[in-house]
Protein backbone atom coordinates (compact mmCIF):
# COMPACT_ATOMS: atom_id res chain seq x y z
CA UNK A 1 0.00 0.00 0.00
CA UNK A 2 3.07 2.73 0.80
CA UNK A 3 4.83 1.14 -2.70
CA UNK A 4 1.28 2.42 -4.23
CA UNK A 5 1.02 5.89 -2.46
CA UNK A 6 4.58 6.58 -3.29
CA UNK A 7 3.77 5.62 -6.72
CA UNK A 8 0.87 7.76 -7.02
CA UNK A 9 2.90 10.81 -5.65
CA UNK A 10 5.87 9.94 -7.97
CA UNK A 11 3.22 10.52 -11.04
CA UNK A 12 1.52 13.43 -10.66
CA UNK A 13 -1.64 13.57 -12.98
CA UNK A 14 -2.60 9.70 -11.59
CA UNK A 15 -2.15 11.08 -7.85
CA UNK A 16 -4.33 14.40 -8.95
CA UNK A 17 -7.21 11.96 -10.39
CA UNK A 18 -7.18 9.73 -7.25
CA UNK A 19 -7.55 12.40 -4.85
CA UNK A 20 -10.25 13.83 -7.18
CA UNK A 21 -12.08 10.69 -7.64
CA UNK A 22 -12.43 9.77 -3.88
CA UNK A 23 -13.25 13.13 -2.92
CA UNK A 24 -15.94 13.26 -5.62
CA UNK A 25 -17.50 9.99 -4.36
CA UNK A 26 -17.13 11.20 -0.25
CA UNK A 27 -18.72 14.47 -1.37
CA UNK A 28 -21.60 12.88 -3.74
CA UNK A 29 -22.56 10.08 -1.80
CA UNK A 30 -22.15 11.76 1.68
CA UNK A 31 -24.84 13.67 -0.15
CA UNK A 32 -27.05 10.81 -0.93
CA UNK A 33 -26.84 9.29 2.73
CA UNK A 34 -27.67 12.94 4.35
CA UNK A 35 -30.81 12.81 2.13
CA UNK A 36 -31.75 9.26 2.77
CA UNK A 37 -31.07 9.80 6.44
CA UNK A 38 -32.93 13.12 7.05
CA UNK A 39 -36.22 11.97 5.12
CA UNK A 40 -38.63 10.97 7.45
CA UNK A 41 -40.14 8.18 4.98
CA UNK A 42 -36.87 6.42 5.35
CA UNK A 43 -33.89 5.56 7.34
CA UNK A 44 -34.79 8.71 9.69
CA UNK A 45 -32.03 9.93 11.93
CA UNK A 46 -32.69 12.98 14.35
CA UNK A 47 -29.57 13.71 14.73
CA UNK A 48 -27.97 14.28 10.98
CA UNK A 49 -31.68 16.06 10.31
CA UNK A 50 -30.59 18.39 13.04
CA UNK A 51 -27.03 18.93 12.59
CA UNK A 52 -25.18 17.40 9.17
CA UNK A 53 -28.44 18.19 6.82
CA UNK A 54 -26.45 20.12 4.21
CA UNK A 55 -28.87 19.57 1.12
CA UNK A 56 -31.74 21.52 3.24
CA UNK A 57 -29.74 24.37 4.01
CA UNK A 58 -28.76 24.96 0.40
CA UNK A 59 -32.55 24.06 -0.23
CA UNK A 60 -33.75 27.46 1.87
CA UNK A 61 -30.96 29.39 0.83
CA UNK A 62 -32.01 28.50 -3.24
CA UNK A 63 -35.83 29.36 -1.31
CA UNK A 64 -34.57 32.93 -0.54
CA UNK A 65 -32.35 33.21 -3.41
CA UNK A 66 -35.07 32.83 -6.16
CA UNK A 67 -37.57 34.89 -4.03
CA UNK A 68 -35.39 37.80 -4.13
CA UNK A 69 -34.54 36.98 -8.03
CA UNK A 70 -37.96 37.02 -9.08
CA UNK A 71 -38.41 40.17 -7.14
CA UNK A 72 -36.09 42.03 -9.26
CA UNK A 73 -37.67 40.73 -12.24
CA UNK A 74 -41.09 42.21 -11.23
CA UNK A 75 -42.92 39.33 -9.12
CA UNK A 76 -44.12 38.86 -5.65
CA UNK A 77 -43.79 35.59 -4.07
CA UNK A 78 -44.09 33.75 -1.09
CA UNK A 79 -43.10 30.54 0.57
CA UNK A 80 -44.57 27.16 1.19
CA UNK A 81 -43.45 24.26 3.25
CA UNK A 82 -41.53 21.57 1.61
CA UNK A 83 -39.40 24.27 -0.12
CA UNK A 84 -42.19 25.62 -2.63
CA UNK A 85 -41.84 28.82 -3.70
CA UNK A 86 -45.09 30.66 -5.58
CA UNK A 87 -46.05 34.02 -7.20
CA UNK A 88 -48.55 35.65 -5.68
CA UNK A 89 -51.98 34.83 -7.78
CA UNK A 90 -49.58 32.03 -9.44
CA UNK A 91 -48.26 28.48 -10.10
CA UNK A 92 -45.20 27.56 -7.80
CA UNK A 93 -42.35 25.22 -8.01
CA UNK A 94 -41.22 23.03 -5.64
CA UNK A 95 -37.27 22.62 -4.90
CA UNK A 96 -36.51 18.85 -4.51
CA UNK A 97 -33.03 17.28 -3.81
CA UNK A 98 -31.94 17.10 -7.46
CA UNK A 99 -32.57 20.19 -8.14
CA UNK A 100 -30.13 21.53 -4.98
CA UNK A 101 -26.98 20.91 -7.37
CA UNK A 102 -25.06 18.88 -4.99
CA UNK A 103 -23.43 17.12 -8.45
CA UNK A 104 -21.97 19.72 -9.78
CA UNK A 105 -21.07 20.90 -6.65
CA UNK A 106 -19.40 18.09 -5.48
CA UNK A 107 -17.66 18.09 -8.40
CA UNK A 108 -16.12 21.53 -7.89
CA UNK A 109 -14.66 21.00 -5.04
CA UNK A 110 -13.08 17.66 -5.35
CA UNK A 111 -11.56 19.26 -8.17
CA UNK A 112 -9.98 22.15 -6.10
CA UNK A 113 -9.25 19.90 -2.95
CA UNK A 114 -7.32 17.31 -5.12
CA UNK A 115 -5.28 20.13 -6.69
CA UNK A 116 -1.45 21.28 -5.42
CA UNK A 117 -2.43 25.21 -4.78
CA UNK A 118 -1.80 26.28 -1.56
CA UNK A 119 -4.71 26.53 1.12
CA UNK A 120 -5.58 30.01 0.64
CA UNK A 121 -5.87 29.67 -3.13
CA UNK A 122 -8.51 26.95 -2.30
CA UNK A 123 -10.11 28.50 -0.27
CA UNK A 124 -10.85 31.16 -2.53
CA UNK A 125 -11.40 29.15 -5.51
CA UNK A 126 -13.76 26.44 -3.58
CA UNK A 127 -16.07 29.44 -1.74
CA UNK A 128 -16.28 31.19 -5.26
CA UNK A 129 -17.09 28.62 -7.46
CA UNK A 130 -19.65 27.43 -5.18
CA UNK A 131 -21.51 30.79 -4.74
CA UNK A 132 -21.29 30.82 -8.67
CA UNK A 133 -22.87 27.86 -9.28
CA UNK A 134 -25.45 28.56 -6.39
CA UNK A 135 -26.31 32.00 -8.40
CA UNK A 136 -26.79 29.76 -11.51
CA UNK A 137 -29.11 27.46 -9.86
CA UNK A 138 -30.86 30.27 -8.15
CA UNK A 139 -31.51 32.12 -12.01
CA UNK A 140 -32.82 28.49 -13.22
CA UNK A 141 -35.02 27.97 -10.80
CA UNK A 142 -36.15 31.86 -10.68
CA UNK A 143 -36.59 31.49 -14.77
CA UNK A 144 -37.97 27.91 -14.46
CA UNK A 145 -40.77 29.85 -12.06
CA UNK A 146 -41.69 32.57 -14.49
CA UNK A 147 -41.93 30.81 -16.92
CA UNK A 148 -44.83 28.10 -15.80
CA UNK A 149 -46.57 31.12 -15.45
CA UNK A 150 -46.18 32.88 -18.26
CA UNK A 151 -46.36 29.50 -20.49
CA UNK A 152 -43.39 29.97 -21.98
CA UNK A 153 -41.84 26.54 -22.92
CA UNK A 154 -38.32 25.38 -22.67
CA UNK A 155 -36.05 26.44 -25.19
CA UNK A 156 -35.20 23.75 -27.52
CA UNK A 157 -37.11 21.22 -25.86
CA UNK A 158 -34.52 20.70 -23.36
CA UNK A 159 -35.94 20.49 -19.98
CA UNK A 160 -34.67 22.83 -16.96
CA UNK A 161 -32.23 19.89 -15.38
CA UNK A 162 -30.40 19.17 -18.36
CA UNK A 163 -30.14 23.10 -18.98
CA UNK A 164 -28.47 23.35 -15.43
CA UNK A 165 -26.12 20.64 -16.41
CA UNK A 166 -24.80 22.22 -19.38
CA UNK A 167 -24.36 26.07 -17.83
CA UNK A 168 -22.91 24.67 -15.01
CA UNK A 169 -20.20 22.46 -16.13
CA UNK A 170 -20.02 25.08 -18.51
CA UNK A 171 -18.97 27.91 -15.94
CA UNK A 172 -16.81 24.84 -13.98
CA UNK A 173 -14.68 24.07 -17.05
CA UNK A 174 -14.45 27.84 -17.67
CA UNK A 175 -13.22 27.91 -14.12
CA UNK A 176 -11.17 25.23 -14.46
CA UNK A 177 -9.24 27.03 -17.33
CA UNK A 178 -8.75 29.92 -15.63
CA UNK A 179 -7.68 28.28 -11.83
CA UNK A 180 -5.26 26.43 -14.04
CA UNK A 181 -3.69 29.24 -15.92
CA UNK A 182 -3.14 31.27 -12.42
CA UNK A 183 -1.72 28.46 -11.24
CA UNK A 184 0.52 27.39 -13.53
CA UNK A 185 1.75 31.88 -13.44
CA UNK A 186 2.05 31.06 -10.01
CA UNK A 187 4.41 28.10 -10.34
CA UNK A 188 6.22 29.44 -13.18
CA UNK A 189 6.66 32.87 -10.59
CA UNK A 190 8.06 29.97 -8.06
CA UNK A 191 10.44 28.26 -10.06
CA UNK A 192 11.88 31.63 -11.02
CA UNK A 193 12.55 32.38 -8.12
CA UNK A 194 14.01 29.47 -7.17
CA UNK A 195 16.41 29.92 -9.79
CA UNK A 196 17.66 33.56 -9.03
CA UNK A 197 17.97 32.27 -5.54
CA UNK A 198 20.48 29.25 -6.60
CA UNK A 199 21.97 31.67 -8.99
CA UNK A 200 22.70 33.54 -6.40
CA UNK A 201 24.54 31.20 -4.23
CA UNK A 202 26.03 29.70 -6.92
CA UNK A 203 27.45 33.53 -7.39
CA UNK A 204 28.37 33.54 -4.09
CA UNK A 205 29.93 30.21 -3.76
CA UNK A 206 32.70 31.45 -6.73
CA UNK A 207 33.33 34.75 -5.19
Amino acid sequence: MKRLYHSFRKHGFIWFVFKFLCLFSIFYFGSLIIIGLSAKDGYYSPFISKYFDVISWVSHSLIWGTKGFVYLMGFETYTLPNFIIRIVGGSGVRIAYDCVGYGVMSFWAAFILATAASALSKFKWLIGGLILLWSINVIRIGLLLIAYNKKWSMPFGIDHHTWFNIVAYAAIFLMMYFFDRKYQILQLNVHSLKDKDTRNIQIKIKK
